[in-house]
């Protein structure tokens, strides 16, 4: 019964997030084959500059995480202008951070594409990839700002319990991006044929309607009002409160930016196998971050919980509540793992590719379905951890190890070795085991049990 208890509490704040990142993830598989249907350099090129704003995104979830830390656990001890402060510490981070990649995105982007260009392709043209790439991104960049406001608010809103109403906007902003997407790339409905363009314009507008949405929410919703009402009243944070959030913050920013930058590198590791492998590793990651977002969402619910647990000073049941949900997420990642090997064998045919791209798609995609239980366990661990204020721990534990282990390992195999692309992003992959050993440690001891808002 303990158990249900427990499980309930996790899915009542987990369930929306999970629907609402599906369907953000199944609109963005449709636009990926809506994209694909335009030729393999257009998805190539779509599939390079993901890579750039899932460490953008990253970036961002980096800098509101910190001061959500905080968030959750002002909830927990019931002082609301305490969360009003990690609100407003949270768009300060954002910004700067949106100052910075602007910068070096905008000035940096053709560079930055033709590093993906060094294994070369016989079927693919290289020139093209780079032009619709530069132009993908330079539209691209106009949804960061709408995209970072509606991440502050939404967060906050989960931290004091309230995941729907960010799951409404979310829905909206979908249901906007598939009908531009529909008519901007294809033409329809008198508007020109804008191709990769027009994908990103689509974008753009959704980013605007799920940002309105999200501060209308907030800021009318009288669940919020203790919150959100007079948030804007001052603008700075108490110095010493500040200086902690930073303190705790720092760590988490550069671990999720630098976690992001090692999948990137991982990527361009793997791209030096043939441009194919990035078209099909595109393909993949569509189609299993579909599913991924039942164990990253369940481990956010578990690190929201758990903050409060930890905020209220109930040590170990937050311990134990942790090794629950992590049992439970390894569980539910094996069902997954069924699904998404059945889907590889019928996924990659709905793309006008290569039948060699198609291919190496569906070996992508059953190597990282049997890698879900492990990552559930891991997400679990993690934010856990990460909820009782020992940022440096997870740093190390998280994108020390990527880029230490995993990158290491990877460009020595993709490098030196004759092994086939499937064998080293299996051995890859398989690396994470030995984190989740580390992490089952960390868990176990007392050194992440803190109560940061009694501090």
């Amino acid at each position: 019964m303990e158990k249900k208890e427990i499980y309930r509490r996790a899915f009542t704040l987990a369930l929306p997030m999970m629907l609402q990142n599906a369907i953000t993830n199944a609109v963005a598989l449709v636009d990926n084959m809506m994209v694909g249907n335009l030729g393999t350099e257009s998805i190539t090129a779509v599939s390079i500059i993901g890579q750039f704003l899932f460490v953008f995104q990253l970036g961002v979830f980096g800098a509101i995480s910190g001061p959500g830390i905080y968030g959750a656990q002002f909830f927990g001890k019931n002082n609301m202008e305490g969360v009003k402060n990690s609100f407003r510490m949270k768009l300060w981070l954002s910004f700067g951070f949106l100052l910075l990649s602007g910068i070096i995105l905008f000035e940096g982007a053709e560079p930055l594409i033709e590093i993906y260009m060094k294994g070369g392709s016989d079927t693919i043209n290289q020139s093209l990839v780079i032009a619709e790439g530069t132009l993908y991104l330079k539209w691209i960049m106009i949804s960061f700002l709408p995209f970072i406001v509606s991440q502050a608010y939404a967060s906050t809103m989960r931290e004091i319990g309230d995941s729907m109403m960010p799951m409404i906007a979310g829905f909206g902003a979908v249901l906007v991006d598939v009908i531009g997407n529909y008519v901007l790339i294809y033409g329809k409905c008198g508007f020109p044929v804008l191709g990769v363009q027009g994908a990103a314009i689509a974008t753009i507008v959704a980013r605007v309607i799920e940002a309105l949405m999200v501060i209308l929410f907030a800021h009318l919703g009288k669940r919020h009002k203790d919150v959100f009402n007079g948030i804007y009243d001052k603008i700075f944070i108490p110095r010493k409160l500040a200086m902690q959030m930073i303190q705790r913050g720092i760590p988490i920013f550069f671990n999720e930016f630098l976690w992001a930058g090692a999948m990137v590198s991982l990527a361009q590791c793997y791209s030096s196998r043939g441009l194919e492998v990035v078209a099909s590793l595109n393909m993949c990651v569509t189609l299993c971050n579909l599913f991924a977002v039942v164990y990253t969402n369940l481990g956010m619910a578990v690190g929201i919980l758990i903050g409060q647990l930890l905020g209220k000073g109930s040590f170990q049941e937050a311990r134990k509540h942790a090794f629950i949900l992590a049992d439970f997420s390894a569980k539910l990642c094996i069902v997954l793992l069924v699904i998404v090997v059945g889907l590889a064998f019928i996924f990659p045919s709905c793309y006008q590719v290569s039948d060699k791209i198609k291919e190496y798609a569906k070996w992508l995609i059953i190597i990282t379905a049997f890698s879900f239980p492990v990552e559930g366990i891991l997400n679990a661990f993690y934010f856990a951890i990460r909820a009782g204020g020992r940022t440096g721990i997870t740093f190390l534990f998280d994108s020390v190890f990527s880029w230490g282990i995993c990158y290491v390992a990877a460009f020595a195999l993709c490098r030196y070795t004759s092994l086939s692309i499937f064998m080293i992003f299996a051995i890859i992959k398989g690396l994470d085991m030995g984190k989740a050993m580390i992490g089952y440690i960390l868990l176990g001891s007392d050194i992440w049990l803190q109560n940061l808002a009694e501090q």
